[in-house]
């Protein structure tokens, strides 16, 4: 329960960060959903677009959010009433949201940061991604680590600064 109500609320906050930057994420200025030159996600939903095509993100966007709302609206896989369990494959499809929003994540810090920074959003940004990373390493939602290659560098620093903040044996004493 505690995975399918914080999905829930990763997408909220995922869809909410990304309408900051939506006007300015177009076809024309974002051709391809990329995540800088070496980073480059194709859609496909496994249902109606079974061979991965290539969009330009707000496209890829669109299709992903549209696809994550139609599984957390999925009565079998988030069941909604008291006493209905999960399913078996619950876990396998919350890791493939967590994955597939991530690629969101990687997109806006590649292509919009610098525009999220002029609206003075960029430390709503790195507090909302850093919870991300956090949930995501607990709970090991993301188990392939090159899928985190694209942001691992600011990963590391976003971890490091409460590593220092925070030591390990300080907690343990």
């Amino acid at each position: 329960e505690w995975l399918a109500v914080n999905t829930v609320d990763f997408f909220n906050e995922i869809n909410l960060l990304y309408g900051v930057v939506a006007e300015f994420c177009t076809d024309a200025s974002c051709p391809v959903m990329c995540a800088g030159p070496k980073y480059e996600y194709m859609w496909a939903d496994g249902a109606q677009i079974r061979r991965p095509i290539a969009v330009s993100a707000p496209k890829y966007v669109d299709y992903l959010m549209t696809w994550v709302q139609h599984q957390l609206d999925d009565e079998r896989l988030f069941p909604t009433q008291i006493g209905v369990p999960f399913p078996p494959d619950f876990l396998d499809a919350v890791r493939n949201i967590f994955r597939r929003l991530f690629r969101i994540y990687a997109h806006m810090y590649y292509c919009h940061f610098e525009k999220m920074s002029e609206m003075k959003a960029e430390p709503h940004l790195n507090t909302c991604f850093k919870h991300y990373m956090y949930f995501v390493y607990e709970f090991d939602l993301i188990p392939r680590k090159e899928e985190l290659a694209p942001l691992q560098e600011l990963i590391d620093k976003l971890m490091e600064r409460d590593t220092q903040q925070f030591p390990k044996d300080a907690a343990a004493s």
